[in-house]
């Protein structure tokens, strides 16, 4: 698991990908390699997330690829077997989180609350996204959330846009944020993959910038 931590605090922002045509996670996922951000998180809130996930996987095999909204083991499984090297889920549902701990799936929870914090800290987990995490407080909660729990790391999404996501990149408690801006079904759908790369560039720019005030 830590390797895929690592791999996702060095990348910064996750691309949150909804796709409803899997024909269309090819051209993405290259918009998404050539801007800089060799990675996804495609949500399983279409029929095409599964075949999508093994499109980017086969065809990009250097992109980290994931798999968001994981609400069940089912899903677990299809998404593994379709190529995801990570899960996501909005919630902190035992049964998935204990799933995947027990074989070793990297997963990451979504914790609004210190409680949430604590259940996913009895699996061993050290990183929980938090999530929504504007409507949910925003930074100034996760600061307040994160002072007991020194060993965990959030990753922030939900109203994440590149007016705020620097700030939170600049908090030593956010390992990476979530962000949809660079993919909307918008751009998607209207094959816009050079726009799409542009914002991705951008992206790329604004960790850049907030990593060094990090340091």
């Amino acid at each position: 698991m830590e390797n895929i931590y690592l791999k996702i605090k060095e990348i910064g922002i996750i691309p949150v990908v909804v796709l409803d045509q899997a024909e269309d996670a090819a051209p993405l996922a290259k918009a998404l390699c050539d801007g800089g951000i060799p990675c996804a998180e495609v949500t399983f809130r279409t029929q095409a997330a599964e075949e999508a996930i093994r499109e980017m996987s086969e065809k990009y095999p250097q992109m980290l690829v994931g798999a968001g909204t994981v609400l069940t083991t089912d899903q677990v499984n299809r998404a593994v077997e379709a190529g995801a090297k990570f899960i996501v889920s909005p919630g902190l549902n035992p049964t998935v989180v204990d799933y995947c701990v027990k074989r070793g799936i990297p997963i990451i929870p979504g914790c609004s609350t210190p409680s949430d914090v604590e259940v996913a800290m009895e699996f061993g987990l050290s990183v929980v996204k938090f999530f929504p995490a504007e409507p949910a407080g925003g930074l100034n909660y996760i600061k307040a959330i994160s002072a007991p729990y020194s060993n965990i790391r959030f990753m922030p999404t939900g109203g994440i846009n590149p007016k705020n996501v620097s700030s939170y990149l600049e908090c030593p408690a956010i390992l990476a944020c979530g962000g949809s801006w660079m993919v909307k079904k918008d751009l998607i759908c209207e094959g816009k993959y050079d726009e799409i790369e542009k914002l991705v560039r951008e992206a790329v720019e604004l960790v850049s910038e907030a990593r060094k005030k990090l340091k």
